[in-house]
C-alpha cells in the first residue's frame, strides 16, 4: 500500500517537473519571439534619396496684343480688325497654324476727357481697342523663334507686345514614375552604406514617403519646401526625393 502511494507521489513529482520545464522553455521562447519583435520595430534606418535629370520642354505658349486708340468707335474696330488680319498673315508665314492659335474678342475701354482738377468728364475724348492672340503649340522651337522676331510687326506700323513664352512638359507623369524609382534605389544605396559602416546590413523597405518635385531651370540650385514649377526656361531640371526606412538585420 505504501508502495502504491510512493509511486503514485512520484508520478505527481515528476508531472510537476515536466510542467516546471515545460513552462520554462515556452517563457524563454516566448522571451524571444518578443525580443524579436522589439528588434524589427527599433532596428531600422531611415533615409533620404534622390534623383534629377535634366530634360528639354516639349510644348510651348506664347501670347501677344495690340490695340488701337482712336477718336471714333467704328474707325478703331477697322483700324484693329485689319491690324489682326496682318498679325495673322504674319504668322502664317512664320509656319503658324490656325490650330495652334487662339484669337481673343476685342476689349474697348472709353478715354473721358479731363477737368482742371485731373478728373474725368462726361466728355468722351477717344477709345482704346485692343486683341489678344495665343499660340498653344508642341513645335518649341519654332513658336520660340516667333516670339523673339515678332518685334517686325512694329515695324509694320502695328502696336504689338508679348509676353515671355511658357515651357511646359507633357510627360511629367510618366517621368514622376521613373524619378521615385530612381530615388529610392538612392535611398536604398544610401542605407545600404550606412548599414555596412556598423556591421550591418539593410532588410525590407519598412515605409516610403514622397517629397515634393523640383521643376526648375537647367542651371538653378532653387528648392522649396512646397515644390518648384518652372515654366520660364526651355531647358529644365527635375529633382524627386524620397524618404525610405528599411529594417536592419
Amino acid at each position: 500500500m505504501e508502495s502504491g502511494n510512493f509511486l503514485k507521489n512520484s508520478q505527481i513529482i515528476i508531472l510537476g517537473i515536466c510542467i516546471a520545464v515545460a513552462t520554462i522553455v515556452s517563457s524563454m521562447i516566448l522571451s524571444g519571439g518578443v525580443l524579436k519583435v522589439m528588434k524589427f520595430t527599433r532596428e531600422q534606418i531611415s533615409v533620404t534619396g534622390s534623383a534629377t535629370k535634366e530634360i528639354r520642354s516639349d510644348y510651348i505658349v506664347w501670347s501677344g496684343w495690340f490695340t488701337r486708340r482712336e477718336t471714333d468707335l467704328k474707325k478703331a474696330y477697322r483700324a484693329l480688325r485689319e491690324d489682326l488680319e496682318e498679325v495673322e498673315k504674319y504668322l502664317e508665314s512664320k509656319g503658324v497654324t490656325a490650330k495652334e492659335t487662339v484669337i481673343s474678342q476685342v476689349t474697348t475701354e472709353t478715354i473721358y476727357k479731363k477737368n482742371d482738377k485731373g478728373n474725368d468728364t462726361n466728355d468722351i475724348q477717344g477709345y482704346v481697342l485692343s486683341q489678344s492672340i495665343e499660340i498653344r503649340s508642341g513645335d518649341v522651337e519654332k513658336i520660340d523663334r516667333v516670339s523673339r522676331e515678332s518685334t517686325e510687326l512694329i515695324e509694320q506700323g502695328i502696336k504689338f507686345a508679348s509676353s515671355a513664352p511658357e515651357y511646359f512638359y507633357t510627360k511629367l507623369d510618366e517621368l514622376k514614375v521613373e524619378m521615385l524609382a530612381k530615388a529610392t534605389d538612392n535611398a536604398k544605396q544610401r542605407a545600404g552604406s550606412m548599414a555596412k559602416s556598423t556591421g550591418n546590413r539593410i532588410g525590407f523597405m519598412r515605409s516610403a514617403k514622397m517629397g515634393v518635385f523640383q521643376i526648375t531651370p537647367a542651371t538653378s540650385t532653387e528648392v522649396s519646401d512646397w515644390g518648384v514649377n518652372d515654366t520660364t526656361s526651355l531647358d529644365k531640371k527635375v529633382m524627386a526625393v524620397v524618404t525610405v526606412s528599411f529594417a536592419i538585420e
